[in-house]
Formats: C-alpha cells, sequence, structure tokens
C-alpha cells in the first residue's frame, strides 16, 4: 500500500528577514523558557531543547508524559499568532515554542497527534534563526519515500490533514549549526464543553 506524501504548505521568507531578526531577539529575551525532562523507555532524560506553551485558558497539552503549563500569550506572539491565522485562514489557540539552541538540539521522529489536538486543524510551524531541515517519514514503513524541508529564517509551512496520521516528522542535529533556531508551531487544543 502508497500512502499520499505530506500535505504541506511551504512559504520561503513569509516574514521578511529585518522582521524576522526582530522577532527573534524578542523572543528569545522575553519568553519563559524551559529545559523539561521527558521519560522515554522507563529513564528520565532532559529534552534536546528548550520549550515554552503558550495557550488560551482550558488549553492544556500533554506529550510524552509532560504536562505543559500554560503560558499568557505575550503582546508580540499574539500579534504573531493574529497573522499566521491569516495566512492559515484557522483560528489558533494554542502554541508550542521550541529554541533549538545550536545543532546539537534536536528533535526525534514523532506526529503532533495527541488526543488533546484536533486532527482536523493544520499546524502552523514558524521559524526563525539558523535553517534547519525537518524531516518526514510515513508512519507504516515502506509505504512511501522519505522527505525532507530546509525550513529557513521567516519561513512558515503548514501541515494540513491527515498528515499527522499518516507521517512522522523530525528534526535531526546538524553539528556545524552553531547558531539557535527557534520554531513556533500554532495548534488547535480541542476544549471540553
Amino acid at each position: 500500500m502508497t500512502i499520499a506524501a505530506p500535505r504541506l504548505r511551504h512559504w520561503r521568507g513569509w516574514v521578511g528577514a529585518a522582521e524576522a531578526d526582530g522577532w527573534l531577539r524578542t523572543l528569545l529575551e522575553e519568553v519563559p523558557w524551559k529545559q523539561e525532562s521527558i521519560t522515554v523507555y522507563g529513564r528520565r532524560h532532559a529534552m534536546p531543547r528548550l520549550t515554552c506553551w503558550m495557550a488560551d485558558p482550558g488549553c492544556g497539552y500533554r506529550y510524552s508524559g509532560l504536562e505543559n503549563a500554560i503560558e499568557p500569550w505575550t503582546p508580540l506572539v499574539a500579534a504573531i499568532r493574529r497573522r499566521v491565522g491569516e495566512a492559515a485562514m484557522r483560528e489558533f489557540n494554542s502554541l508550542l515554542l521550541n529554541l533549538y539552541r545550536d545543532g546539537r538540539d534536536a528533535m526525534g521522529w514523532h506526529a503532533d497527534d495527541e488526543a488533546e489536538l484536533d486532527p482536523e486543524a493544520p499546524i502552523a510551524s514558524l521559524s526563525l534563526g539558523a535553517s534547519r531541515t525537518l524531516r518526514f517519514r510515513p508512519r507504516q514503513r515502506g509505504t512511501a519515500p522519505t522527505l525532507a524541508v530546509e525550513l529557513g529564517h521567516g519561513d512558515l509551512l503548514l501541515m494540513d490533514p491527515p498528515t499527522q496520521r499518516h507521517w512522522q516528522h523530525g528534526l535531526p542535529r546538524r553539528l556545524k549549526v552553531d547558531a539557535p533556531r527557534l520554531n513556533l508551531t500554532f495548534r488547535v487544543v480541542r476544549v471540553p464543553p
């Protein structure tokens, strides 16, 4: 069985370089970054990146046994959220920020398919800082070739449904990269009535 390619929309330089530079500087300074620990195969490990979860009230998010504390939207992040929502033609109620301090920080293979997330909503990923490669592979091995998307400073990537259902993605280490990359992944959390 062959599966369809992931449904991706990629805008290179969606944010101009000067504005992206300003956003990166401000977010590095004002976001309350944390280095969380997760349990993998029964052992605790520090995540190889810093994170922050910003969301509307009631939009909790849990992955890898980690319950994310909700931080309030900063004025800059709220403005970015509006612009990304306009591009995606979708309102987002939550955001996972990932700070990869250099090329040693990474993200393993995974799909953003936790029960809290709306499976019919896209995930919007805004990249600021160093260029890094986001890789995709089918969840059912051998059903499609892997692919890679190079995400540069100011790029916006939309992962439309059903991408998370059929594909995993990951950000491998790139040891020659010595600059930070900030990734803002806007999501829709299903809020119980």
